[in-house]
């Protein structure tokens, strides 16, 4: 039962979330991005701070290596990040000179790359759609409520990622449909981790605790890091209050999932 909960939930989490960017990127709903990335910061921060990181504390892991865990999460995610960028600038230069002078957001790598940059994106996507299924089966294997939060908040924050893999494989001559193809593939890895994970924790029970403490980084680290500077922009009163209604309404809507799980 726990098996195919997490497919369901990381297949609904790895291509649900390239087909909501994509109708973000290039269907009607492309005026609404940035209510959505409000949204997505809201589903993450509560997910990781209301379910994630109290169940790890409920454990009898103890509060110090949890957090130790968290601290070391966040930085983990944050050199990530910046591999991700380095790479994305010296795609065809690896040389160890010249890795710094790169700022640009690694969302907005569309107009620098032909076909090699697609292949990277399209790589780099599928390791890190592994790794996004070996987090959601770690919650499913926790508690199949925290499963549903987990895969939830993977969709979210995984939208504006793919609308940034869509926007590279658009500029390396593929149309619309072989993109969107192609960053389904990607997504479908999910599942593949999803089953890993399961396969692995099943023998690592013990530190199921900890699996949750990185969960709770990687969604901390995506909202403060990725989402939220995306917002930080000069607004009138009227817009700051959308984002902010939109924030909560991402909160709302994981305190909906867990109270729905947790009635059932």
């Amino acid at each position: 039962m726990t098996l195919i909960a997490i497919l369901v939930g990381t297949l609904l989490a790895g291509i649900g979330s390239v087909w909501v960017a994509a109708a973000l990127s290039f269907g009607a709903l492309a005026r609404y991005t940035q209510h959505m990335l409000s949204m997505a910061a809201g589903a993450l921060l509560a997910t990781a701070f209301l379910h994630l990181l109290p169940e790890a504390f409920e454990s009898e892991a103890g509060a110090h290596d949890l957090f130790l865990t968290l601290l070391l999460g966040v930085l983990f995610f944050f050199l990530l990040d910046k591999a991700e960028l380095w790479h994305h600038g010296h795609e065809h230069h690896h040389g160890p000179d010249g890795a710094h002078d790169h700022d640009h957001d690694h969302h907005d790598h569309g107009h620098h790359h032909g076909v090699p940059g697609a292949w990277s994106v399209l790589t780099g996507d599928s390791v890190h759609c592994f790794g996004d299924g070996v987090l959601i089966a770690s919650a499913f294997m926790a508690d199949l409520r925290l499963g549903a939060l987990a895969a939830l908040a993977v969709l979210a924050h995984e939208v504006p990622h793919h609308m940034g893999d869509l926007a590279v494989l658009r500029t390396g001559a593929s149309n619309r449909r072989m993109a969107l193809v192609k960053v389904s593939l990607a997504g479908a890895v999910t599942a593949l981790g999803g089953v890993a994970g399961f396969w692995l924790l099943e023998r690592l029970q013990d530190y199921l605790p900890y699996f949750l403490a990185v969960a709770s980084s990687s969604f901390i680290y995506v909202a403060l890091a990725d989402l939220i500077p995306q917002l930080q922009k000069r607004l009138t009163t009227r817009q700051t209050a959308a984002q902010l209604a939109w924030l909560a309404v991402g909160i709302a809507m994981v305190s909906l999932v867990s109270g729905l799980g947790h009635g059932h």
